[in-house]
């Protein structure tokens, strides 16, 4: 499913909008400058702007979620965000955490959840509660240079299907 995929792209802000790169290393270390960044990148999923995730990305960067195939440049990474944002025109992504990993400066993972409903052309009219996170390698140009993302797609798919709710609505007491 074209959704599945544009998961992968989770990232940025628009052509038009003015992205606050991470700059130099010394930028980088600071965590006042990775929050305003992340948090410039969350709204930029939730702005229906596909461009704007793209914008995040440095112009060859790369996003994958778990095994699936990455998406590569700003062309595809707005492509991919438009088919998601398409899907769930109502999206709505929240920044749970964002931190360092290890001791290099250039790497961190950034904890996400995701809630919209699947009205889009062909949409099933199902809410989607998911949290995921990305492993963030952020390049010279203080923008997003690869990114892997994690999540469970099986959850994600049950709750697109509907599976999810009719499960929930048989466990609860009459």
């Amino acid at each position: 499913m074209v959704l599945t995929m544009a998961l992968a792209a989770i990232s940025g802000c628009g052509n038009d909008a003015e992205v606050e790169t991470m700059g130099d290393e010394r930028e980088l270390r600071d965590p006042g400058a990775i929050e305003q960044f992340a948090e410039s990148y969350t709204r930029a999923w939730s702005s229906g702007d596909p461009s704007s995730v793209a914008s995040h990305f440095s112009e060859n960067g790369s996003l994958r979620i778990n095994d699936g195939e990455p998406s590569i440049g700003r062309e595809q990474l707005t492509e991919t965000a438009r088919s998601f944002m398409s899907d769930l025109p109502d999206m709505v992504l929240t920044m749970d955490e964002i931190r360092a990993e290890g001791d290099t400066g250039d790497r961190f993972v950034y904890r996400w959840t995701l809630r919209g409903t699947n009205s889009g052309p062909g949409g099933t009219g199902n809410r989607v509660d998911i949290s995921g996170h990305e492993e963030w390698r952020i390049g010279e140009d203080g923008l997003i240079a690869e990114s892997q993302g994690h999540m469970d797609l099986d959850d994600y798919e049950s709750q697109l299907s509907g599976a999810a709710q009719e499960a929930d609505q048989l466990e609860q007491p009459e």
